[in-house]
């Protein structure tokens, strides 16, 4: 079985899209859906999810690390997903992890595209393709063997902000094998919409910079809402 961890706040219109298109595209594949929501989460997630048959998980902390080691706990399945609620999935999305993890691999990302398709935004997506600097992030779906994930701790629950990238981290000292997926995911643009392109690669360039030479998190997670317009 593949169990999907959904982190989620304030999702309400993503999720009446998304969950509709997985449960669609999952086919044959044994799945479960684990939508978790945030304490802080009020815009009516909880209901759209229940009149899609779906009981979100509860978690009271308001991390995205904390709701997906939540939803890791629950989980019944030998495969963790973790996809952010703004994220589509292409339609070979379950046949292509379990085809991974049937291979050599333990773990495995998607590169994406944007859903406005600019010329830079077009070159950002082409990056996803690589192994590089900005690997491993959110946007990109982890999928890893629930084993494996286990016996590298889970998500720093400490970390409020390069969550992803932490975790990543771990993973490769820890030699675990993976690959990228060249099936793109879709990726929603509404943080450049909100900024400008330079603004949005600069401050996460500089961002990441300031994780690896060690910035505590809540630092790094005030830059981030000085750095950036958030999401109206």
């Amino acid at each position: 079985m593949i169990s999907v961890v959904i982190p989620i706040h304030n999702e309400r219109n993503n999720l009446s899209r998304l969950i509709p298109h997985l449960q669609r595209i999952r086919g044959d594949h044994p799945v479960e859906l684990l939508p978790v929501l945030s304490g802080a989460t009020r815009d009516g997630s909880a209901e759209v999810l229940r009149e899609l048959g779906l009981e979100p998980v509860r978690c009271e902390a308001t991390s995205r690390a904390s709701q997906m080691n939540a939803g890791a706990r629950r989980a019944r399945g030998t495969t963790l997903v973790f996809l952010h609620a703004d994220v589509w999935p292409p339609d070979e999305f379950f046949r292509d992890i379990s085809r991974t993890l049937s291979e050599d691999y333990q773990a495995g990302f998607f590169s994406y595209r944007f859903d406005n398709p600019t010329l830079l935004l077009r070159i950002n997506g082409y990056f996803t393709r690589k192994d590089g600097l900005f690997t491993g992030g959110g946007d990109q779906c982890l999928f890893i063997e629930k084993q494996t994930f286990e016996a590298l701790g889970g998500f720093d629950p400490d970390q409020v902000l390069m969550e992803d990238f932490e975790f990543f981290r771990r993973m490769k000292r820890a030699r675990t094998p993976y690959r990228i997926v060249h099936n793109d995911m879709v990726v929603s643009a509404r943080k450049y919409k909100r900024n400008s392109y330079l603004r949005v690669n600069l401050s996460n360039l500089f961002l990441l910079i300031l994780f690896y030479c060690g910035c505590k998190p809540d630092t790094l997670k005030r830059l981030y809402g000085k750095l950036f317009r958030p999401n109206p």
